[in-house]
């Protein structure tokens, strides 16, 4: 065993067993692509193998648009035994696909336009076609700045002119929808602001008091689309293992699990995502404390033993969850992997979009999230 996986032992240790000579020679010449291989049409090879010892090399961003997401299951009934499933997903610029000229007209204020989620945000809207007003949002320290975000330059308001440069940009785009990317401390007051000026806003910034936030949106009877996760697959996936957790519960009863989360340095927090999908294993069966959830931080770890590219360091999030049967001769295993912040964006585009036919057509539900928006199935 490499000293890679003596690495990824300390976070995730797997029932030990004896491997045969041939087997332990595969394992040191083979990649992680030998053992969770898709089908010979995709070109998808997974390399995430701190749960199994396999010594990947392969990268698994699509590096032309930025992100990727992975779904790998596997069950095993006997050691070797050939896998009962195999499946990757990846995603592609989609945007392309609908005329530009379909969009044009939908003026979009993005919050949080010097941050990095705020500027893929402006990007994928640009290419979407959507109107971007020329005003942002931002820190005291940003104020009066002017800044330029993918050739467009936006003036940054601070926190002392918030309300009359709202209402006054509303006035002028009475069909606007506001994208707010800030941070976890302004959630509550940027959702109030936008309630009491009446404009509808699509919020992907996550923290704050969510009680809050909703009980303030409802009473206001704003149009809004909050989500933690704009991923659009990524909700997708959510919502199946919901559906799942509903129609089986107990499948799982007396697995073992185990999580591992990956996310940039500067994400403090565990992984909101990782969490809903560990609430659907419990109610399947599975005994999990949230604690028990290893994060991972650290940037040689993130390269050495998760294997996300260096590129992409600064930008990514990657799951994995592992699930092992009370006798371990069946193993289930999850990967969901992004690079990038692309997905986040694309999934963005779609709930303004969404929100603003919502708006046009007078609709009686006025809080909405992204599995409504999938289900519209309208997206590009």
């Amino acid at each position: 065993m490499t000293s890679k996986h003596s690495s990824a032992s300390k976070f995730l240790q797997k029932p030990s067993r004896r491997i045969p000579a041939t087997e332990k020679q595969a394992h040191s010449s083979k990649p992680m692509s030998s053992m969770l291989t898709a089908p010979p049409t995709t070109n998808y090879r997974p390399k995430l193998d701190v749960f199994s010892g396999g010594s990947g090399t392969g990268r698994q961003c699509n590096r032309s648009f930025g992100s990727t997401v992975n779904v790998v299951v596997f069950s095993k009934t006997r050691p070797l035994a050939p896998r009962v499933l195999s499946m990757s997903t990846t995603t592609t610029n989609q945007h392309q696909e609908t005329p530009i000229s379909k969009h044009i007209g939908v003026p979009i204020m993005v919050n949080g336009c010097t941050g990095k989620m705020g500027k893929a945000v402006i990007k994928a809207a640009e290419s979407a076609g959507l109107h971007l007003v020329p005003v942002s949002f931002g820190s005291a320290e940003e104020a009066g700045q002017t800044v330029e975000v993918c050739g467009k330059e936006i003036l940054v308001h601070g926190p002392s002119d918030k309300e009359s440069v709202l209402a006054s940009v509303f006035d002028e785009h009475p069909n606007m929808i506001v994208v707010d990317y800030t941070v976890p401390a302004a959630v509550n007051d940027n959702a109030e602001l936008y309630c009491k000026v009446g404009v509808p806003f699509v919020l992907g910034t996550t923290g704050g008091n969510r009680d809050r936030l909703y009980k303030t949106v409802e009473n206001s009877k704003v149009y809004a689309v909050i989500s933690p996760q704009m991923g659009k697959q990524v909700v997708a996936f959510l919502a199946a293992m919901e559906i799942m957790a509903e129609q089986f519960p107990g499948a799982f009863s007396g697995y073992s699990l185990q999580v591992l989360e990956s996310h940039q340095a500067g994400k403090l927090d565990t992984s909101g995502t990782a969490k809903a999908v560990i609430s659907c294993f419990q109610k399947l069966g599975v005994s999990f404390d949230m604690d028990q959830i290893q994060m991972i931080r650290d940037p040689k770890q993130q390269t050495e033993m998760v294997g996300v590219p260096e590129e992409h360091l600064s930008g990514h999030a990657f799951h994995m969850y592992h699930l092992t049967s009370p006798d371990q001769t069946v193993s289930f295993e999850f990967q969901h992997n992004v690079c990038g912040r692309s997905i986040y964006a694309e999934g963005t585009v779609d709930a303004v979009l969404f929100l603003s036919k919502k708006v046009q057509s007078k609709a009686d539900k006025r809080i909405y999230n992204m599995i409504d928006v999938l289900r519209e199935g309208n997206m590009r």
